[in-house]
């Protein structure tokens, strides 16, 4: 559902416009008086031009080195430090427009930018499915075959990070014997999440919303409360329910980050091995700058597969999202992006077409987006309850009991279900190779925005050889040491080997951000 966040608390709502025009004007950049650059993201100069030196902004500082000496700058300038963060070396800040220019004229950051609002990536209209209400998703992209094969994602943990994951006998682990339990191994609440909770439920890790609750069963549901008609793409997978947004889908990328960083502390402990992102940021910037972004890339790099939603921003954008534009962190170079086809109700192919709502195009830094085209459109699964938001503002979508919602977010589910059927058949495979192994078995669709075509695990599980996707791409310039980039031609995933830079001493399973020089980075933004 195309959801516009609201603005963060103590700014104001005229400030949104002016980021809208940003995205239409070019803004002249903040420069010191000695001609330097501040390191401070587009829109949130936008947004600082136009507000009182008085007003408040939440944002997001990358610091210029391992120590608190920028914590302790913001504090000085009678900010406030919210929340810190180890998988990037970043925190989470309010403080004053003015005190916002004061701290990126230091050289104790790398690059401030704005607490952004994210987007849900579902349709606001849900569509009808064209032949029968029963979901034909899996036989078109072959999961149904690696079922009968034996693949249906038993021990690969997913974690979802969306609006939470209300618990059904569909996401148990047996809907046939007298003995259950939970698939959902953990359930955590975070940032706007967990403050719009009353202090009498403030653990509450339901799905509100709605969203969550069907993604999680597009990925994993066993068709228990439907006879088999609505299962999700690995009936046997575990989920990680990482729940960011509030009953109204309103999160915020530093919501996001905190979910991440749980994941890199946690991935172990659950065997986390896919990450499912079904949602935008609503600010367009560099994957090089976005916080987002990086900490998608850390976790990829320590075998993490990360699986995000295109956007909805085709051919019919919702106000103020830009059509052809891939917001982060879609335009993550290393990630698996994800557009929308629509089935037509058939498991053959044949009819299949990319949906006018999918986003595609080049990014900033000319990669094309996305990778791959999955199942979206007109898609049944899970529905939290009748009282979450989604079926109270969408009585349309209800189906039974069940929803009925289109979008890249949708597609993105089918994706990470996908993901953990290959990475069950080949639980050695890399992040790089699982991209790799995707996009080479998809079945072809010539339609702009299809990427490499449409999803076919099961031709994915029987490549014979696979190659590396992302051998020679740059990582975000928050992971250099220095201004040299590190170098992807010879990547080591049992023990990461930079060439170009003197990674030797660094173990990418617990990174010591403390041993990395950040001091020499020159920003030109």
């Amino acid at each position: 559902m195309r959801i516009r966040e609201s603005t963060l608390t103590r700014i104001p709502v005229h400030l949104l416009l002016v980021l809208c025009l940003f995205l239409l004007t070019i803004i002249p950049p903040a420069t010191q008086s000695v001609g330097r650059i501040l390191p401070v993201d587009p829109a949130l100069r936008a947004l600082l031009s136009d507000a009182d030196g008085s007003a408040f902004f939440s944002v997001i500082v990358q610091k210029a080195g391992p120590g608190s000496e920028a914590e302790a700058l913001v504090e000085s300038l009678g900010g406030q430090v919210l929340r810190t963060w180890t998988i990037i070396p970043a925190f989470l800040a309010e403080l004053s427009a003015q005190s916002v220019e004061k701290l990126a004229a230091s050289n104790l950051v790398r690059w401030i930018s704005w607490n952004s609002p994210v987007l849900k990536q579902d349709s606001s209209k849900p569509e009808l499915a064209v032949n029968s209400l029963a979901s034909v998703y899996n036989g078109t992209i072959g999961a149904t075959t690696a079922w009968n094969a034996g693949f249906k994602g038993s021990g690969i943990g997913v974690a979802v990070v969306d609006s939470g994951i209300t618990p059904k006998p569909d996401l148990q682990a047996s809907a046939n014997t007298w003995y259950t339990r939970s698939r959902i191994l953990a359930n955590v609440t975070f940032g706007a999440a967990l403050q719009s909770l009353s202090s009498s439920v403030n653990t509450a890790t339901s799905d509100q919303f709605g969203h969550g609750t069907h993604i999680a069963g597009i990925i994993g549901s066993n068709g228990a409360s439907s006879s088999g008609s609505y299962k999700g793409v690995a009936p046997e997978v575990n989920l990680i329910n990482l729940r960011v947004a509030d009953l109204n889908g309103r999160a915020y990328e530093s919501d996001m980050v905190d979910a991440l960083q749980w994941v890199y502390n946690n991935k172990q402990t659950h065997n986390i091995r896919v990450i499912n992102i079904s949602l935008n940021s609503a600010t367009p910037q560099s994957y090089h700058t976005s916080p987002l972004n990086a900490a998608l890339e850390i976790l990829w790099f320590n075998g993490v597969v990360v699986v995000v939603s295109a956007g909805n921003n085709g051919g019919a954008p919702a106000t103020g999202i830009v059509p052809g534009i891939m917001y982060p962190p879609a335009n993550d170079p290393f990630v698996i992006t994800v557009g929308a086809s629509d089935d037509k109700g058939t498991t053959s192919t044949w009819d299949d077409i990319v949906t006018p709502f999918s986003a595609y195009g080049a990014t900033e830094e000319g990669f094309q987006k996305p990778e791959l085209v999955a199942p979206g459109a007109h898609i049944i699964n899970l529905l939290a309850s009748t009282d979450c938001t989604i079926a109270l503002q969408h009585p349309e979508a209800l189906v039974s009991s069940f929803l009925r919602l289109s979008g890249t977010s949708m597609s993105a589910g089918v994706v990470s279900g996908a993901v953990a059927l290959l990475l069950q058949a080949h639980p050695e495979m890399n992040p790089d190779q699982v991209k790799w192994a995707l996009m080479n078995s998809a079945t072809p669709l010539r339609q702009s925005g299809a990427g490499a075509g449409i999803l076919n695990v099961w031709s994915a599980i029987n490549l014979t050889t696979w190659g590396t996707a992302n051998t020679g791409i740059t990582a975000s310039k928050l992971l250099w040491t220095g201004t040299v980039p590190i170098n992807w031609s010879s990547v080591n995933w049992g023990s990461v080997n930079w060439g170009s830079v003197n990674w030797g001493s660094v173990n990418w399973g617990s990174v010591n951000w403390g041993s990395v020089n950040w001091g020499s980075v020159a920003w030109g933004y």
